[in-house]
């Protein structure tokens, strides 16, 4: 009996389609529907390993380490200055699951910098804040707000040293007035001081001392 050869069954094309389709390992750039491009390497068809997401409508641009189509590793943040129409980085450190997390600085409008630790996307842990009028706080946050041990060191010198809660003076602290040479050691509670003791501290030093010195009790 005469053996029949049957054509071969042909693969529909829309699997040919979908296995070319398949992003792994290679750098490729892609176009979002919405015009988002991205320009880096896959795994499974997510953003995994080094890339840079560019997004049309803000103009932002991450650069750095993706992981299963998030943000997640070190990388960094960039706008477009409206002004001068250049890229300026406003993050640079590490990331988790497409948050902040980890150590990195961040640059605010009118020139605010915070160096430090960040956890889901806010300033949790131990940081330093320079702030526009020429403050700088040094210590403990959480969920973006001085908490915790820390000192605040004012534009006229004068500082803090002590407790903060929900990002106010709360708790035992001592504010330095170094200009007057003097030194409020006490408690506060919401940002105001509620009891204390009052000294001179490095009162001959000082450069503009009260009158009279505080005499002791």
């Amino acid at each position: 009996m005469p053996i029949v050869k049957y054509p071969r069954a042909t693969e529909p094309l829309w699997h040919e389609w979908d296995r070319k389709a398949q992003k792994c390992g290679l750098r490729h750039r892609v176009y979002a529907v919405n015009g988002d491009q991205y320009t880096g390497e896959w795994l499974d068809n997510l953003k995994h390993g080094k890339g840079t997401q560019l997004w049309k409508c803000s103009r932002a641009i991450y650069s750095g380490d993706w992981k299963f189509g998030k943000r997640d590793g070190y990388g960094s943040y960039s706008i477009l200055d409206p002004v001068t129409k250049e890229y300026k980085k406003v993050y640079t450190g590490w990331w988790k699951n497409d948050r902040k997390c980890g150590h990195g600085s961040m640059l605010y409008p009118h020139g605010e910098r915070y160096e430090g630790e960040w956890s889901g996307g806010l300033r949790s842990g131990w940081g330093r804040m320079y702030y526009r009028d020429g403050s700088i706080y040094d210590g403990q946050w959480l969920q973006d707000q001085p908490h915790g041990q820390g000192m605040l060191r004012l534009p006229n010198e004068n500082r803090y040293e002590g407790c903060w809660k929900n990002g106010k003076k709360h708790g035992h602290g001592k504010f330095f007035y170094l200009r007057k040479g003097q030194l409020l050691e006490g408690i506060w509670a919401a940002d105001i001081p509620k009891c204390g003791i009052l000294i001179d501290f490095g009162r001959d030093e000082a450069p503009a001392p009260t009158q009279y010195p505080i005499p002791k009790v």
